[in-house]
């Protein structure tokens, strides 16, 4: 009974490490369902495991649809968890924060949130 009671405790500590592996988003600037005064000048996303440079997208649109970031989105070469999109002068309105990416484990998570610039 006890190397039984071992080997299902061990396969349900792999199973627990395994789902914990995708990339997941940690913290972002600006934050979800932030009110800002002034546009920022980028959106970044931090997420809880490397990301795949060139599968991991980031998007800014306004309330339209439409794109508003720069069209610059990219992995940091410094810090892979990082994900980051150029934004220009936004007026004032809701944006939403659009993400895709792939965790070099080979797991893709995907999401979104909004922040709001007020006059």
């Amino acid at each position: 009974m006890r190397i039984r009671t071992g080997v299902l405790l061990s396969v349900l500590l792999a199973l627990a490490a395994t789902a914990g592996a995708h990339a997941v988003l940690d913290r972002a600037d600006p934050r979800a369902g932030s009110r800002l005064r002034a546009s920022p000048p980028r959106a970044s996303l931090w997420f809880t495991e490397r990301l795949e440079p060139a599968y991991s997208r980031v998007r800014v649109d306004n309330a339209r649809g439409e794109r508003a970031d720069s069209g610059d989105s990219q992995v940091d070469a410094a810090d892979s968890r990082l994900l980051r999109v150029s934004l220009p002068p936004l007026p004032a309105g809701t944006y939403k924060v659009l993400w895709r990416v792939l965790s070099v484990d080979g797991h893709v998570t995907e999401g979104e949130y909004t922040f709001q610039i007020v006059p």
